[in-house]
């Protein structure tokens, strides 16, 4: 059977992630810290066969992006569909200001309500075809190879869910860091996980997305 490993991270922290304000398709660029973590990032990575390297084009994304391919040869291509869920007039804002001024809109997005969509975003259902979509494509490009995404917290976790069957409403009890590293495979029956939330090479020094 023909596969494709997969090598997934989220980009590396921003000050949005610090002040738990939700970024969404805002084109936030990382902070002091996520530079650090990018490099390390790079390092830990620096020989690991990778046939292709994808990212979201959204400066966070695609700066953690940069810091890897330094020095491999490789082109960095752009993947707009790797973007962050779109969270309409939700971004920008706090989780706290969300509940606040916003408390049913905020109640219907923590249950994880798949039909949910805050004004001018997308909901969980219409983020999840448009990830594992993008992502299945971008698998197939290169059978037997070994490819990275880089990416977002919103964009791991639906990839986790996807490997491991997990339904869009359950409760989240898996790590979704930033720069930390998460293997897949992709075969024609979907994904499958290999390893996920390894973040030695930061040791252990990284925000989870549940509170940034």
């Amino acid at each position: 059977m023909e596969f494709t490993r997969l090598i997934a991270v989220r980009h590396g922290e921003t000050a949005w992630n610090v002040d738990t304000r939700l970024q969404g398709h805002q084109d936030i660029g990382l902070n002091d810290k996520g530079w650090w973590q990018a490099r390390r990032l790079a390092q830990a990575l620096a020989h690991e066969p990778i046939a292709a390297i994808y990212s979201s084009d959204l400066a966070r994304a695609w700066r953690t992006a940069q810091e890897i391919a330094l020095g491999r040869g490789l082109p960095l291509k752009s993947e707009p569909r790797l973007r962050e869920r779109a969270f309409g007039h939700f971004e920008g804002r706090t989780f706290l200001d969300i509940e606040q001024a916003l408390p049913e809109q905020a109640a219907r997005w923590r249950k994880r309500d798949p039909e949910f969509a805050p004004e001018g975003g997308e909901s969980l259902r219409q983020f999840r075809t448009r990830v594992t979509e993008a992502v299945g494509e971008l698998a197939d490009r290169h059978p037997g190879q070994q490819v990275l995404l880089v990416a977002h917290g919103g964009v791991m976790d639906v990839l986790y869910r996807a490997a491991t069957g997990q339904e869009l409403q359950a409760a989240r009890t898996w790590q979704l860091g930033n720069a930390s590293i998460n293997r897949l495979l992709w075969t024609a029956q979907g994904l499958t996980l290999v390893g996920w939330g390894d973040d030695a090479h930061l040791e252990g020094d990284a925000l989870d997305e549940q509170t940034a």
